[in-house]
């Protein structure tokens, strides 16, 4: 299970700028590491508290907050998407009508 648990936290780790549920899959491959490891099963308590207390943070923070923190957070993933793209290339399925006329694409 040891690899297993591994190979997931790498794939979530290597996804986490993606959209999509990074976190979660490295989350999932810390339970199932911490089911063996105690090391893993701190790290694992540890990841935990940080979750609770920026949820407990956001909660408590008015709107505009949010709101920006959600903007911010959008602009980081569509900046992730954008430099993918420039870098690897726009997959030859995707449609042409799709692609928009931005710089580097």
């Amino acid at each position: 299970m040891g690899l297993i648990g591994l190979g997931i936290v790498a794939l979530g780790l290597v996804l986490v700028p993606f959209p999509g549920p990074g976190w979660l899959i490295v989350i999932l491959g810390l339970a199932i590491l911490a089911s063996e490891f105690e090391a893993a099963n701190r790290l694992l308590g540890f990841v935990r508290g940080k979750v609770a207390a920026w949820t407990h943070w956001i909660v408590g923070q008015p709107w505009p907050v949010r709101i920006a923190v959600g903007l911010a957070t959008a602009l980081f993933v569509l900046g992730v998407i954008y430099l993918t793209l420039v870098l690897t290339g726009v997959p030859g399925w995707v449609p042409d009508a799709w692609v928009p006329p931005l710089p580097g694409l």
